[in-house]
């Protein structure tokens, strides 16, 4: 039996009188990868925070698993200390990371020479994008939950992304409308979303992220 790092049962959330999603049961298996489709509205977002520990439920319960490091992507950005340099956001999100290997690893999400000492707070919306994913990246996280990763990105920063993601060893959560961004994951699973319905994931559900 594959053992799962995160699992969630019975989950349900509503805001106020509109239910979101009712009863949705996950599994996500080590490595496995897993996006969540549903048209605006199904609670998607709402999901991940939920699995990410930011929200609770109103029913159901979501289960770490031995060993889980989660690694949480959202379009705010919340990862980042806005005070501190590039550099050294990328140094807190890997103490043991020698600065050589940090560099390097900035370098190949296009932050290059004085870009690493500037303020994170004078970054533009798409470099924050990058700064904050590559900062997952090199977190020990062996789960990421990622809502709209591409956002924001630039042809050359989306292709540099969408590399990492897919040669990134962990189980990954995805949330996207960039039908690019989940055929570089290449899932195996998909959940939909408000019904909470798991299934394989097949070329056919392609044309509904778009819509999603």
């Amino acid at each position: 039996m594959r053992s799962h790092p995160l699992t969630a049962s019975g989950l349900s959330r509503s805001y106020g009188s509109l239910e979101v999603f009712t009863d949705v049961d996950l599994a996500i298996d080590r490595g496995s990868k897993v996006v969540v489709l549903g048209l605006n509205g199904a609670g998607k977002t709402t999901l991940l925070r939920l699995l990410a520990g930011l929200d609770a439920p109103d029913t159901g319960e979501v289960h770490p698993g031995h060993g889980l490091k989660l690694g949480y992507y959202a379009q705010e950005h919340e990862n980042l200390d806005l005070d501190r340099t590039v550099l050294a956001n990328m140094k807190s999100a890997a103490p043991d990371l020698g600065e050589t290997d940090v560099r390097k690893v900035l370098g190949s999400f296009l932050f290059s020479g004085e870009d690493v000492d500037k303020p994170t707070s004078v970054l533009s919306g798409g470099e924050k994008t990058r700064l904050s994913l590559a900062m997952l990246v090199v977190s020990s996280a062996n789960v990421l939950l990622l809502d709209e990763p591409t956002n924001n990105l630039d042809p050359a920063s989306r292709e540099e992304i969408l590399a990492a993601l897919a040669s990134f060893e962990g189980a990954v959560v995805l949330v996207s409308h960039d039908e690019g961004a989940v055929e570089a994951l290449a899932p195996e699973r998909v959940l939909l979303l408000p019904d909470g319905v798991e299934d394989f994931f097949g070329r056919d559900y392609l044309d509904l992220i778009a819509l999603a």
